[in-house]
């Protein structure tokens, strides 16, 4: 997706949408700010496109739908799992956010997870779903005893999975972005990440005590 493609779209919603305007006022004055589920769709189907061609990518995630289950967000896509093509749905609540220098912990309840085939298949996949040995009320577990687990994923276990995006190369390699993080953590830290109706809300608290922390990472990098 090209920042002015998504600049533009969000103006004509804007445009459309006017009292959105007052709402996003009142709501950063305590520090909560929204972003209408409709957008979020639009851009989970624009990132799954080709640049030119405007064709879905290979083995990009198809026919996604995102929409809000208070204080969750209901995600569905059809995806192509190792050759087999199976339709993907959960509830996705983010129970904690934890922000420091040296981490960036989220903890991320799934429930309501279901996987259906699309079409017939004898894959290991498959035969595992039509079995029915997953228990998809506890995809943690399954999360837990993968053999080749993401380095991010540094707990699981019930429904709930804990990552750590510092752990993400693109990420915790970053030099920018960890100075970015050394200076803010000691000053905003996450209250909540949940949605209502229409939207999904990020709510920020002050700590301003860490002020001396967050005035000498700057100074360090000056």
């Amino acid at each position: 997706m090209k920042p002015g493609e998504a600049l533009r779209a969000a103006a004509r919603y804007v445009r459309q949408n006017p009292g959105l305007v007052v709402k996003a006022a009142s709501d950063a004055t305590k520090l909560r700010f929204g972003i209408p589920v409709r957008v979020l769709l639009w851009a989970a189907s624009q990132s799954t496109q080709g640049a030119k061609s405007g064709k879905p990518k290979k083995n990009a995630p198809t026919d996604i739908e995102i929409g809000a289950s208070p204080p969750a967000l209901r995600f569905a896509a059809s995806i192509d799992a190792m050759g087999t093509p199976l339709r993907v749905s959960a509830a996705i609540r983010v129970e904690e956010v934890f922000i420091a220098a040296d981490t960036v912990r989220v903890a991320i309840r799934l429930n309501e997870v279901q996987l259906a085939l699309l079409g017939e298949s004898d894959s290991p996949i498959a035969m595992l779903i039509k079995s029915g040995v997953l228990d998809l009320s506890k995809p943690g577990n399954v999360v837990k005893v993968l053999p080749k687990r993401p380095a991010f994923v540094v707990d699981a276990g019930g429904d709930r999975i804990v990552l750590d995006l510092l752990k993400v190369p693109a990420l915790g390699k970053n030099a920018r972005f960890r100075f970015v993080l050394s200076v803010l953590s000691p000053l905003v830290g996450v209250k909540a990440i949940e949605t209502d109706g229409e939207h999904l809300y990020l709510a920020l608290k002050a700590t301003p005590r860490g002020l001396p922390d967050a005035w000498n990472a700057a100074r360090s990098r000056a």
